[in-house]
C-alpha cells in the first residue's frame, strides 16, 4: 500500500505473502463502520484490493473507489473488478471528485506524515453522515521494528533518520484532534499471529522486511543490507523466539478509529 511516489515500487507478491494476516484487522475495521453517508466508497491506499469485495459487499449500490499511488498494486486491484475505478494519487494530495460516505483506510496512514493536518483534511471530505475509518500498526517500539532502526543507527550512523519509516502520534493526540469534528470511536487491539519459519530466516523478519524495513532496506548496498539481516536475525530470535515446531507467535498491536460527521 503506497501513499507518496517513491523510487522503489511495491512488489504485491511479497506484500501478499502474509494476506490473511494483514486482511484480519482490514475486516475488524469495516465490521466497526456503522453509518455511512450517501457517497462514494473510498478504498485510500487500496493497495491489491485485498479488501474490494468485502467493500463492495457493504457498498449498497455505492461506487467503490480504490485509491493508490502504486502502480504494480493498482494493477491487482483493477484486476479484482469489485472497484467502479481505481485512481493514482498520493494520499497526500488526493481530493475526492464528489464527497464521499466513507473514506477507509486500512494500514497505510502511518506512511503519510503530517496527520494534524491530513485527517482534519479528510473529515472536511466526507458528505454529510458519512465516516472515516482507520487502521494503522501501532508497533514501532515493538522489537520487531525498532530493532531496525535501532541497528542501522549503530551500523550506519547518521542514516537512519533519513530512511522513512512510518509513524503514528499518540492515542491521545488523535482523540484531542479529532473527537471535537465528530462521533469518535478509538481503540487498540493486539493479534497474536502464528508465523511459520522458513529456510534460512526467522519468520519476524519476513513479515516486516517488505513493510516496515522495506524503506530502511531500499537504501543500503547489497554487502550492507545483508549485515543488517544477519544481526537483526539475531536479536529476533531472542525477542521472538522459534518454536519446536518451526513457528513463532508474534503479538503485533494495531491502532483503530472511526469518526462520523
Amino acid at each position: 500500500m503506497s501513499t507518496t511516489l517513491q523510487k522503489h515500487d511495491w512488489n504485491p507478491g511479497a506484500y501478499a505473502r502474509f494476506g490473511d494476516l494483514r486482511l484480519r484487522p482490514g475486516l475488524d475495521l469495516l465490521n466497526a463502520v456503522g453509518q455511512m453517508g450517501a457517497g462514494d466508497i473510498v478504498d485510500l491506499g487500496c493497495g491489491n484490493g485485498a479488501l474490494a469485495s468485502a467493500l463492495r459487499a457493504r457498498s449498497g449500490g455505492r461506487d467503490v473507489i480504490g485509491v493508490d499511488t502504486s502502480p504494480a498494486m493498482l494493477e491487482k486491484a483493477r484486476a479484482s473488478h469489485d472497484y467502479t475505478q481505481v485512481q493514482r494519487a498520493d494520499i497526500a494530495e488526493w481530493h475526492p471528485r464528489r464527497a464521499p460516505g466513507l473514506i477507509y483506510s486500512n494500514a497505510v496512514l502511518h506512511w503519510v506524515g503530517n496527520h494534524e493536518q491530513l485527517l482534519p483534511r479528510l473529515v472536511s471530505m466526507l458528505g454529510k453522515g458519512g465516516t472515516l475509518a482507520v487502521q494503522m500498526p501501532h508497533q514501532n517500539k515493538a522489537p520487531s521494528h525498532r530493532v531496525w532502526l535501532s541497528l542501522a543507527e549503530e551500523l550506519f550512523p547518521g542514516r537512519a533518520g533519513k530512511m522513512g519509516t512510518p509513524g503514528v502520534m499518540a492515542p491521545v493526540r488523535y482523540d484531542e484532534l479529532l473527537a471535537p469534528l465528530g462521533k469518535f470511536r478509538l481503540w487498540e487491539t493486539e493479534y497474536y499471529q502464528r508465523l511459520m519459519a522458513e529456510p534460512g530466516s526467522h519468520p519476524v523478519r519476513r513479515f516486516t522486511e517488505h513493510t516496515y524495513a522495506r524503506p530502511v532496506l531500499q537504501v543500503l548496498d547489497e554487502a550492507d543490507k545483508a549485515t543488517l539481516i544477519a544481526r537483526y536475525e539475531e536479536v529476533m530470535h531472542a525477542a521472538y523466539p522459534v518454536r519446536a515446531d518451526g513457528s513463532v507467535l508474534f503479538p503485533f498491536r494495531r491502532m483503530f478509529f472511526t469518526l462520523t460527521v
